[in-house]
């Protein structure tokens, strides 16, 4: 693999991040109040990150032969503080250790919070005792980590941040930037998809994460701005946010039950994905399609099989990781890097979930997915 960079990818062409972010509020009643779903203006493309940033697309940043001597002979040492341990994540990582790979730079620990901030905190501190030259990391919560990883600040070790950096830390100051993925292609992209899937027209439910989060709000609203806009005949009769995934099969059994003639349902990430795919189940509804973001295994292999998932967004999380290791390079030479590099996600069917799932985690998918 090499470093300058590989496939150009357009910035409106685009993790996550799947769960990517922890959530802090209550479920949303339902709003059985038939809307139009979008504008009937051609949205934009563009958006902007927590702080203002502006996305540059990944095929914007690269490193010269000379540049990639000069952090091999540097020896640096490198340290993950991750959110959570999913499969995602892994991902992630491992596209970050093949560009470490190719640049020397030797790995020192990878740690897991599972969402608890106060974990986060006491994995900062223990990583800090190896010394490393870079962190990185994603946010549990903002707020806290704000705290918790100011000492790494003040040590001087980079920090490079997967989409969600600690609150008020700015690209060039206590980080060298953020990577993460182009959140309007992919809710351009479960547009598309659920739509074709209900051939133009019908009626849907949106499922939506309802806590103040940059990145999952603006992904929703995409979704919702480019099906009014794309498929004005399809209609939003119900709207239902949630903070816990674990929730959504209650909140999607409850808005099936109200609407008989519900016709397609999106769901915010896989995870809550799970519980809708579950109600559906539940009362026998083969005939409501759903879309989602974010591969996940179970919800991939119930599309192969022609159930009720017709497209899963894929974030490409292997390739996120190889940017998120090409921007570490920037901050170890002390080169300014972009506030924002944005990678384009692949939208996965039934008829390409191979290849989406190659792409996503660098690797073939299980037998499972594929139904055998």
């Amino acid at each position: 693999m090499r470093l300058s960079r590989r496939r150009g990818a357009a910035l409106g062409a685009l993790c996550a991040l799947a769960l990517m972010v922890s959530a802090c509020s209550n479920e949303t009643s339902g709003n059985d109040g038939a809307a139009p779903s979008g504008p009937r203006s051609e949205p934009s493309l563009s958006f902007v990150g927590p702080g203002g940033e502006t996305p540059t697309a990944a095929d914007q940043i690269s490193l010269t032969p000379e540049e990639q001597q000069k952090v091999r002979d540097g020896n640096y040492t490198a340290a993950f503080v991750w959110h959570e341990g999913s499969a995602l994540t892994q991902a992630v990582e491992s596209g970050v250790r093949q560009e470490f790979d190719q640049l020397g730079i030797r790995v020192l620990a990878s740690t897991s919070a599972e969402f608890d901030a106060a974990r986060q905190a006491n994995n900062v501190q223990t990583v800090l005792a190896l010394n490393p030259d870079l962190i990185v990391t994603i946010a549990v919560d903002p707020t806290a980590a704000a705290a918790a990883f100011k000492p790494a600040v003040d040590a001087g070790v980079k920090l490079v941040v997967m989409t969600t950096p600690p609150q008020n830390y700015k690209a060039g100051e206590q980080i060298v930037g953020i990577v993460t993925a182009d959140l309007t292609a992919f809710g351009k992209a479960n547009a598309e998809m659920l739509g074709e899937a209900l051939g133009g027209t019908g009626k849907v439910g949106y499922v939506y994460h309802d806590a103040d989060f940059w990145f999952t709000n603006q992904r929703d609203k995409a979704f919702k701005d480019w099906l009014g806009y794309l498929y004005p005949d399809i209609e939003i009769v119900e709207e239902a946010g949630f903070s816990d995934p674990a929730r959504t099969e209650d909140i999607a059994t409850a808005m099936l039950t109200r609407h008989s003639d519900l016709n397609g349902v999106y769901v915010a990430w896989a995870t809550a994905a799970e519980g809708v795919l579950a109600a559906t189940r539940q009362q026998g509804r083969t005939d409501v399609k759903i879309v989602t973001n974010d591969l996940e295994a179970n919800l991939a292999a119930d599309m192969v099989r022609g159930g009720n998932v017709v497209g899963i967004v894929a974030n490409g999380s292997t390739r996120l990781g190889q940017n998120l290791g090409i921007v570490a390079a920037y901050g170890l030479l002390d080169k300014e890097a972009p506030a924002m590099v944005v990678g384009p996600p692949m939208a996965a069917t039934k008829d390409n979930i191979a290849e989406a799932w190659r792409d996503d985690y660098g690797q073939e998918p299980p037998a499972e997915v594929l139904g055998n």
